[in-house]
């Protein structure tokens, strides 16, 4: 059980939590320059969601431009500022945002640390094109000098047993026993319909994506911010690792599922997929369904020693 704090919806820097039901611009106007270590959000893809409205491309980025802007007003000079991103679909044709959102970043001067590869299996079919089976995050910073703290993220290594084969390590081993760098390209599942973090959110994203972030980019005490909240999920994984948690919603529906998850990551009764839990393979599970009813036993035979 985590510790408990109250769920205020006014910003002030003497709280824990807060989860203000508004536009996000409104929010900012109330928190001081340089206090926010991590902004970390996934905004509307402006493909017509209900909680958002289809706009010019040109009318989205304005939009988005000015969030930017006060977050960078917010973000601490050492901190990091991370945007979730998709595809902008207009007529078939896709538009990566990521690629049309970074000159607003860096004519902010913003440094882009990484732009990672968030990939997951399932989604939309397409017919017409290659299903999407990755988004990304485009992470940047306000310097040089930046909160980057790798060895809470690590993963196992491939090879933790390899040693050194010539030279004056020779014989000793080469990997580090914490683990190794998880690298630019993430294997996290996205949240479908059998997730165990499933809401009525169309687009909501695990926990444990967020939680990657904060560990690294971040230290304990230091204030997360999601100006586009939605379930509260970065609010979530900010409070499990002792940090602070702080996010604007405008739809009331999604502001109460928010507090409801908050409340219950603090009473310890929040269902997350675990950090570092490996991918289900069906095949190794045993699963039936990964036998096609049309193929004959022999045929699955030889298809297993290919």
């Amino acid at each position: 059980m985590f510790e408990k704090y109250k769920i205020c919806n006014q910003f002030s820097l003497s709280r824990h939590i807060v989860v203000y039901s508004g536009d996000c611009l409104d929010l900012l106007n109330h928190i001081p320059d340089g206090s926010m270590q991590l902004i970390v959000t996934s905004p509307p893809y402006n493909i017509g969601k209900e909680y958002e409205r289809k706009l010019k491309l040109k009318t989205y980025l304005d939009q988005q431009a000015a969030v930017i802007r006060e977050c960078v007003r917010a973000l601490s000079p050492h901190g990091s500022i991370c945007w979730q991103l998709g595809n902008y679909v207009n007529n078939g044709s896709i538009i990566p945002l990521d690629e049309v959102l970074y000159p607003i970043f860096t004519d902010l001067g913003l440094k882009m640390r990484n732009r990672i590869i968030w990939h997951f299996e399932h989604g939309l079919h397409c017919s017409k094109r290659f299903s999407g089976r990755y988004e990304t995050i485009i992470w940047f910073t306000k310097s040089k000098e930046y909160v980057f703290n790798l060895d809470p993220v690590r993963i196992p290594q491939k090879y933790p047993g390899k040693k050194y084969f010539k030279g004056p390590k020779a014989g000793k081993y080469s990997c580090n026993p914490l683990g190794k760098n998880p690298g630019d390209l993430w294997v996290i599942p996205n949240v479908k319909s059998n997730h165990v973090e499933k809401t009525e959110h169309p687009c909501q994203f695990p926990v444990e994506l967020i939680e990657r972030l904060v560990l690294s980019m971040t230290n304990e005490d230091d204030w997360v911010f999601d100006p586009f909240l939605g379930t509260g999920t970065t609010i979530i994984a900010a409070i499990r690792h002792k940090r602070r948690g702080i996010g604007a919603e405008t739809f009331d529906k999604y502001v109460d599922v928010a507090h409801d998850r908050i409340q219950q990551e603090m009473d310890g009764t929040l269902r997350t997929r675990p950090m570092h839990k490996p991918v289900y393979d069906p095949e190794e599970a045993g699963n039936k369904l990964t036998v096609a009813p049309w193929s004959t036993k022999q045929n699955v035979k030889q298809m297993t020693f290919l």
